[in-house]
């Protein structure tokens, strides 16, 4: 049991090491992450949502905040995640302003705003979430830095709020390693397709 469980490790930091050094060598982040982002914001799923969490990019993820603006104008409920004692809180941003360079260099909600009741969201209130991830697999698989932050959010969000992942095609993989706990997307969107995941609980 422990040789299979080192291979399943194994396996993943293979993978894990391969798709950041892909994604650190994507040219034309910033052209390709407009596309993806505009690809995202023309989702049925966007225009019918009313409050919607964005992460904020972080080194060489799909980069959203050039996107932010144009989803704080279009009226909706836009929320964004920042990291607390190893969970996952979120903000609800009004204004790009309301955002400040943190701990190791992140952009995240400042922390004199954080606990003003108003700006406080839980994740049952999301009716859409974009995820982050370092490498996915065309079926919805993703994995993420290792640290279990967005699968314990994304265990909260609603059955019905879609999880729509964000990546470079340089980031998919022919099947990433899952376990039980492991959180499907429902849809991946790269610069080149949007691929339909598994229902969520759904294995093959």
């Amino acid at each position: 049991m422990s040789n299979s469980g080192d291979d399943f490790k194994q396996q993943k930091a293979r993978i894990r090491e391969q798709a950041h050094a892909n994604r650190n060598q994507q040219p034309n982040k910033d052209e390709l992450s407009r596309r993806i982002c505009q690809t995202f914001m023309s989702l049925p799923e966007y225009r019918a949502a009313d409050t919607v969490m964005f992460y904020v990019d972080v080194r060489s993820e799909v980069r959203t905040r050039d996107s932010l603006p144009d989803a704080l104008a279009s009226g909706k409920r836009i929320v964004v995640p920042y990291c607390v004692d190893k969970e996952l809180e979120l903000f609800l941003l009004s204004d790009m302003a309301e955002l400040a360079i943190g701990m190791y260099k992140i952009l995240e909600p400042r922390k004199e705003l954080r606990d003003l009741p108003d700006k406080k969201v839980k994740p049952e209130q999301l009716d859409l979430v974009m995820v982050p991830g370092v490498a996915f697999d065309r079926g919805g698989g993703r994995m993420g830095h290792g640290f279990g932050y967005y699968d314990k959010l994304l265990q909260h969000a609603r059955p019905d709020a879609p999880l729509v992942a964000l990546a470079f095609e340089c980031q998919l993989f022919p099947a990433i390693p899952t376990q039980d706990h492991d959180v499907y997307m429902d849809k991946i969107i790269t610069e080149q397709a949007v691929y339909p995941g598994k229902r969520r609980g759904v294995r093959s």
